[in-house]
């Protein structure tokens, strides 16, 4: 059986940051666009040492308007709920604590019908998710139009695809982590793959 993770590149290193999810060097993660929870839906992110470092688990199957990004041990990270009067969608994002006062993060699609970009404010920064070739290739970008992360299908080294639910998820140095991927999950139930 193949492995579904990244190969290891480069031994991992925090930055200066307080925060566990934030290094100094650039991070790839493998993303399965599935839960280990049985009749779950949700999504598992392992590191390039094939550990899971993310989860989302959903029992609820018909519902998609409220998930948890949580860490390993099952702490909750985000809390990612739509907002359900709004034309073309926006999904809020609250810390640890759940649902209570402002969000740290929004994200909203430009239009119903047209492939443009994704706007995501993030307190006072905004990056915007430009999709790429398919539904699950996009990228990350930052106010200043830096690539901050990309997601495309993972493919092994002699280039066959893992199939549309495994994805490869890169991270730019001294960029949250639990952030990105929070972001990737609002992409995933934009596209009703989640």
């Amino acid at each position: 059986m193949s492995k579904i993770y990244p190969e290891i590149l480069e031994q991992s290193s925090f930055s200066s940051s307080s925060s566990p999810y934030v290094k100094s060097i650039r991070e790839t993660f493998t993303l399965w666009m599935k839960s280990l929870v049985f009749h779950g839906n949700g999504c598992t992110v392992f590191n390039s040492k094939g550990e899971i470092v993310f989860r989302v688990d959903n029992y609820q199957e018909s519902c998609r308007d409220e998930v948890c990004l949580m860490d390993l041990k099952g702490q909750v990270l985000f809390s990612i709920k739509r907002e359900k009067l709004r034309v073309f969608g926006r999904w809020n994002g609250y810390g640890c604590n759940g649902i209570k006062g402002r969000p740290l993060f929004q994200v909203k699609k430009n239009s119903m019908f047209s492939k443009e970009d994704i706007i995501c404010n993030v307190g006072i920064s905004c990056y915007k998710i430009q999709q790429l070739d398919t539904n699950s290739s996009f990228k990350v970008t930052n106010t200043a139009g830096q690539v901050v992360a990309e997601v495309k299908q993972k493919q092994s080294s002699r280039g066959f695809g893992y199939g549309e639910d495994v994805l490869t998820l890169e991270v730019e140095p001294h960029i949250d982590h639990s952030l990105i991927v929070a972001l990737v999950i609002v992409c995933n139930l934009i596209h009703g793959k989640l």
